[in-house]
């Protein structure tokens, strides 16, 4: 969410928010241009309105337009073979886009208008463009954050499983915009079999000199070393991962000095998103217009999506950014399992974002600005569908055990915060509890939001705040019918107290006559 980023980065953000481009441009190849000024000038974007997302419809991403076209391992996830890395146009004229140097590959990510696709949806050609243009002497390093530790998300594994060159090939353009000649790749330690194949995959890369000194021929030299994680949460989030690379324990680092300037061994670094990377590629061959003409305005290019829960076909797909959510689930998924009428809400950005109650899906777009104006998120765009059979009060609750176990306790509000709100949350379950407490609750959620080192308060707080704003009125009928059924108890139990004090009575009597 923009609101928690740093100042110095808000302000950064709302700067870049101004260049975001607002038209459709012609497809042009950058391969093709001497120089970047060259490619057509940018434009100022128009508010954004419900009117301005119906200029045109989003979505059927045609397969010649996407980027990643091993996701379902029809081919080999190696360079080569007929159905290789290099036979689907990896490594195409890589040396030729390396060549053009920094501010070439920046202008192309700026005018692609690609946002982060980690979760806070941060403009990367900016943020990429924070690191020092010249070096003071220390060295520069790219750090790929392969973590991929929130719930329902699986997509940067499909990347590593199925066409894990295009995150190396990714590694070095990106590399070179940044200055650096050596990059991290942080991987979740669970995912054994996509950090093998990814190994394997930097291995034939340098093996077929595409790694290593004058990589690919380009005249630049760039090594990539895999690092295993130990499956902790909270080193998804950049400074806790430079933090557990360091050897140390994953707890965020206060910001700034910010990774750009002090970041991995007090060097400037970057910390990106394995999807981020593995997208600039096809960007540089294609051309920043071209990638910028999907998707509404300031929401740009195609995205991968992760579809779970009450689905017919849970998939990760490949799709247009700003494409309706209800067609994402029924042209992929096979629809909703009872229809989409069966639908209860959905959960649009891995668990960390509101919940979506299902009046709001039908119209909804998959984007970071339609569902930030629902009070929602597109995170990392780990769609969770839930439909009428879920418990949602028990769902959320379970969201907030998860947070309660992956806060690293460094900061009192989330410590102490993530434990209050999954033991009022149990309650709520059960319905053990007073109506006020909702209110409680819904406090809490604030007193935690905002005032942490890093975004876990944030996630812990988000699912609760998002139950509370559209079901309510459930958890208040969960704790009337309690109440009422503890009333009914303690009636049936005094009934049967008195009942057997009589009987006790008679029986004292009786044995008097």
């Amino acid at each position: 969410s923009p609101s928690s980023l740093p100042w110095l980065a808000r302000a950064a953000l709302a700067m870049w928010s101004g260049l975001l481009r607002n038209t459709r441009l012609p497809f042009a190849s950058p391969l093709l241009q001497q120089s970047s000024s060259s490619a057509p000038s940018l434009t100022t974007p128009t508010p954004l309105s419900r009117r301005t997302y119906a200029t045109r419809v989003y979505g059927n991403l045609q397969d010649k337009d996407r980027i990643w076209t091993n996701i379902y391992q029809d081919g080999s996830p190696f360079l080569k073979g007929k159905d290789g890395a290099l036979a689907r146009g990896n490594w195409y004229r890589t040396n030729d886009i390396v060549k053009k140097g920094r501010d070439w590959i920046l202008d192309q990510l700026k005018l692609s208008g690609m946002r982060g696709r980690g979760g806070a949806g941060f403009p990367s050609g900016l943020k990429y463009s924070f690191m020092p243009k010249v070096s003071d002497g220390r060295e520069h390093y790219l750090v790929i954050n392969a973590d991929e530790g929130e719930p329902g998300t699986c997509k940067d594994r499909e990347i590593m499983r199925a066409d894990p060159h295009t995150l190396i090939e990714g590694c070095l353009i990106a590399s070179r915009a940044m200055g650096a000649h050596a990059c991290y790749i942080y991987i979740r330690g669970e995912f054994h079999l996509e950090a093998n194949i990814l190994q394997e995959a930097i291995d034939e890369a340098y093996a077929e000199g595409l790694l290593g000194p004058n990589a690919a021929g380009s005249g630049w030299d760039m090594d990539i070393y895999v690092h295993r994680g130990a499956g902790a949460y909270i080193c998804g989030e950049e400074t806790s991962l430079i933090e557990s690379l360091e050897g140390k324990p994953g707890k965020p680092r206060l910001k700034p000095p910010f990774p750009a300037n002090i970041g991995l061994f007090g060097c400037p670094s970057t910390v990106t998103n394995v999807e981020t990377v593995a997208a600039i590629p096809q960007i540089m061959r294609r051309g920043g217009a071209w990638f910028s003409s999907f998707g509404a305005p300031r929401n740009s290019g195609t995205k991968l999506f992760c579809i779970s829960g009450h689905v017919n076909t849970p998939c990760t797909v490949e799709e247009e950014m700003s494409i309706s959510m209800r067609e994402l689930l029924e042209r992929h998924c096979g629809g909703v399992i009872g229809g989409w009428d069966n639908l209860l809400a959905v959960i649009p950005g891995g668990s960390s974002v509101p919940v979506v109650p299902k009046h709001m899906c039908d119209d909804a777009l998959m984007d970071f600005d339609y569902l930030k104006n629902l009070k929602s998120g597109l995170g990392t765009a780990a769609v969770i569908v839930m439909n009428k059979e879920v418990d949602i009060i028990d769902a959320i609750a379970r969201l907030s055990l998860f947070y309660e176990h992956e806060s690293c306790g460094q900061c009192t509000p989330c410590r102490e915060g993530t434990g209050w709100l999954n033991s009022i949350m149990q309650r709520m379950v059960t319905g053990d509890a007073k109506e006020d407490e909702i209110d409680m609750l819904n406090q809490l959620s604030y007193q935690i939001e905002g005032h942490t080192i890093c975004a876990l308060g944030d996630a812990a707080a988000w699912p609760v705040q998002g139950l509370i704003r559209h079901y309510r009125q459930d958890m208040v009928e969960r704790i009337n019918t309690f109440q009422e059924k503890k009333k009914s108890a303690q009636i049936a139990a005094q009934e049967a107290s008195m009942l057997a004090q009589a009987q006790k009575q008679r029986e004292h009597r009786d044995v008097h006559v």
